[in-house]
């Protein structure tokens, strides 16, 4: 039998138990944007439902979920909230592979408390890490550290003084300085704020490799490594906000169907709706297919990977990113102002005007590469030695593509703005 680690499943579950918090959230949701973090009774029922545990590895106690269970509770609560999904997707991203990469001595300390410990950070900027016996001396400023004001433990990028070696480090929060600066429109409630420390001791044991790719416990979702996961995690969040926009959008069209000069008499709006709703019922599925067992090569049993695997791994859920930002905010903004207009009171304060305004810090939060894009382009084109086009889809049927005329005319259409 091989030694590789399996993709673990565990079922819905814990799906429905996100999904019965939803009347919970939704009530406490305006609270909680007000005081700039969730509210203690939220946390509190997250915590009993075990939804703080979902990227956790199981020998540390977590249910460690697939990917399609993953995204399945992640959008599920980002549908309820989106701060509130934003909270559980940081912070589980972050305690999930610090319980599969980080040294023994550092989980037994960090994993052996009654809850699931809540970690929260920035790993795009690095610090700096001088190298000490044991350890390190870790400096640095950070910002829009995810979740900081929920957190327990903080996770920062170092790289390693006098070497190319970039790390993550886990510190407890009393070993940083807040620094606040989360003063935004959407998102407020995930407590986002800028953290900094100075020549804070940092155990080895307490440290990974940002890309390392292999787990010292948990199964075969560890092995995409943090950059891979963190894509999952930020394309689940945008499939549940994004399908509560568009509901509620739908919603408020049809309650004011029949009136004169509402917007669900408008072609425009019709068919601007058709094309939002179109691109998300596109991109979701391609974000979920890199979930599907043995769809990403390092999810498999063979666990093979190389270069062009990950780019074109990387590259699906850079389509949701597209499909559920500035084209979506564009639409849904568009249509959201002119009810504004037309009835103020009924958007005003409402669960759509907030989704709408959660998209701009999210979509600036989106991991990106100067070289990324390109590469998963040539991927994904085939446009490399040796590659086969659609070969990444592992067996799906290629879709007919539009000739080029009509293809410049679709894009000058989705992408021209209203004057």
């Amino acid at each position: 039998m091989s030694d590789t680690p399996r993709l673990h499943t565990a079922g819905n579950t814990l799906l429905e138990r996100a999904r019965a918090l939803r009347p919970l959230i939704e009530r406490d949701a305006d609270q909680a944007e007000e005081q700039g973090r969730l509210t203690t009774s939220v946390v509190d029922a997250l915590h009993e439902a075990g939804l703080f545990g979902i990227w956790v590895p199981v020998p540390l106690g977590g249910a460690e979920l697939s990917p399609r269970e993953l995204m399945a509770v992640l959008g599920e609560l980002s549908y309820a909230d989106p701060s509130t999904g934003w909270v559980v997707m940081a912070t589980c991203l972050e305690n999930g592979t610090a319980g599969a990469y980080l040294g023994d001595e550092a989980v037994e300390r960090i994993f052996k408390g009654p809850r699931m410990p809540l970690f929260a950070g920035q790993g795009t900027r690095p610090g700096v890490a001088v190298p000490e016996d044991g350890g390190f001396r870790l400096s640095g400023q950070w910002s829009f550290a995810s979740a900081m004001l929920h957190s327990q433990y903080v996770h920062s990028l170092g790289a390693i003084e006098g070497t190319d070696e970039v790390r993550i480090f886990i510190t407890p929060i009393e070993d940083v300085k807040p620094l606040g600066n989360w003063d935004v429109l959407g998102l407020r409630a995930t407590g986002s704020i800028d953290y900094s420390m100075d020549d804070v001791f940092v155990p080895e044991s307490q440290s990974h490799v940002f890309g390392t790719n292999v787990p010292l416990r948990g199964g075969a979702i560890y092995r995409l490594g943090l950059l891979d996961q963190a894509l999952i995690c930020h394309s689940s969040w945008a499939l549940g906000v994004g399908r509560r926009l568009l509901d509620e959008l739908s919603r408020y069209a049809l309650a004011r169907a029949g009136r004169t000069g509402q917007i669900a008499d408008s072609d425009a709006f019709h068919t601007d709706f058709a094309r939002a709703e179109a691109k998300f019922r596109g991109g979701g599925p391609r974000a979920r297919d890199v979930g599907r067992r043995g769809t990403h090569p390092r999810l498999g049993p063979d666990a093979r990977r190389t270069a062009g695997d990950d780019g074109a791994a990387r590259a699906q859920p850079h389509h949701v990113d597209d499909h559920r930002g500035l084209p979506l905010r564009l639409r849904v903004g568009r249509h959201l102002g002119a009810a504004r207009r037309a009835d103020p009171a009924a958007v005003q304060g409402r669960p759509r005007r907030r989704r709408a305004h959660h998209l701009g810090p999210a979509v600036a939060a989106g991991v990106r590469s100067r070289t990324g894009r390109p590469g998963c382009g040539r991927i994904l084109g085939a446009v490399r030695p040796g590659a086969v086009r659609g070969s990444h889809l592992k067996g799906e049927a290629l879709h007919h593509e539009p000739a080029p005329a009509a293809l410049d005319e679709v894009r000058s259409r989705d992408h021209a703005v209203p004057r």
